[in-house]
């Protein structure tokens, strides 16, 4: 199996290289090593989905459109 850089994965995914050692660290792509201190990455593997949840505020647009 071929294995890529942090920053290699953020380049091809559009990612920061910290997202993605935080995807890393919570387990979220599939084959991902850490080998002396530095995360390997498997080449083929897909992008992780964002695991972020919103707050569950409505934008201010949203407001606007009720009061009216």
């Amino acid at each position: 199996m071929e294995y890529i850089s942090v920053k290699e994965a953020a380049k091809q995914w559009g990612l920061t290289p910290r997202m993605v050692d935080y995807h890393c660290t919570d387990g979220r792509i599939n084959g991902a090593q850490k080998i002396a201190g530095v995360w390997l990455i498997p080449r083929d593997a897909p992008r992780p989905e964002d695991g972020r949840r919103r707050n569950g505020r409505k934008t201010a647009t949203k407001d606007k459109e009720r009061e009216l």
